[in-house]
């Protein structure tokens, strides 16, 4: 259910957005906290940052001012401010809104999952929805994967560009691409059961079924609970051949996983995933398309 439901409470919203900023040191969201700070908690031109949005804006909030925030807006500030389910529930409700259905289909990601990420900067790593849909990346992520978080519509799930953008395999060992194959129409069948044939999920295995030979062919087969053996493959375009380790955690609750990746030390890896902190992130994606233009329906 959409659209506004209550008026807007300014005060409350205005105090819990306070309340929150002032109770987050700048070591909770993977800011460095300087040697002259004073401020107790952030300061709003952090929050603002953190939120993607301008500090004009996040200020009027505080001071319960400005223009009634929209429900994406208060979903990146909830992002932004670490909130858990709940006090993001409650945040959309002091705005006005229906917070949005909790489980898998949410993009929200738990505050303890964030920390992880925060303090990952020495390896690549990426958090991602239970359909291949990367919702973030740190910066040797990038450099390893390219910007992921850059699609739109069913490209936004790596198990439909993977079937869809030949430039989606470039990337893999080329010996590894039919164990892709199986691994993401396994996964992709997984989530249909979960979600059942209203699902986004299903959306998605609709299309590919439409649009993929190879896919219609891999999904025939009805295989469930492939995974990767403990090595990924990676041809980079500026590093070469990469064996990486890709370990996940689950988050059991909105169904995200943090895929870290690592190399053995002292490996030719190892050393490439150095070359690539020094390199930095850079669009190792070619010609990829931009993703599909459309409206989601529910998932």
């Amino acid at each position: 259910m959409k659209g506004t439901t209550v008026p807007i409470d300014r005060s409350g919203l205005a105090e819990f957005l306070r309340r929150r900023r002032e109770s987050l040191q700048p070591e909770d969201v993977g800011l460095p906290r300087g040697q002259r700070r004073r401020t107790s908690g952030l300061r709003r031109e952090e929050v603002a940052t953190l939120c993607h949005i301008s500090a004009d804006y996040y200020s009027r909030l505080e001071r319960e001012r400005g223009p009634h925030p929209s429900e994406q807006m208060i979903a990146s500030i909830a992002q932004g401010l670490h909130l858990s389910h709940d006090e993001r529930d409650h945040l959309f409700r002091l705005a006005g809104h229906h917070p949005p259905v909790r489980g898998g289909s949410g993009e929200h990601i738990s505050p303890g999952l964030l920390r992880i990420f925060d303090r990952l900067a020495d390896t690549p790593a990426e958090i991602v929805t239970e359909l291949g849909e990367t919702l973030r990346q740190n910066r040797l992520g990038v450099a390893l994967n390219g910007d992921l978080t850059r699609f739109t519509g069913p490209a936004r799930s790596i198990g439909y560009r993977w079937f869809t953008d030949p430039a989606c395999r470039a990337l893999y060992h080329p010996d590894d691409h039919p164990l892709h194959s199986r691994v993401f129409a396994s996964g992709l069948r997984h989530v249909v059961t979960l979600r059942g044939p209203r699902s986004w999920a299903a959306h998605l295995q609709k299309l590919l079924f439409d649009s993929s030979a190879e896919f219609r062919e891999v999904w025939g087969e009805h295989e469930i609970g492939i995974r990767y053996a403990h090595l990924k493959r990676f041809v980079h375009p500026q590093v070469g051949a990469l064996e990486l380790t890709c370990q996940a955690m689950l988050d059991p609750d909105q169904g995200h996983s943090l895929l870290v990746y690592t190399a053995v030390p002292g490996t030719e890896s190892y050393e490439k995933l150095e070359l690539l902190a020094v390199i930095g992130a850079q669009d190792v994606s070619g010609t990829a398309s931009a993703g599909t233009p459309g409206t989601r329906p529910a998932r």
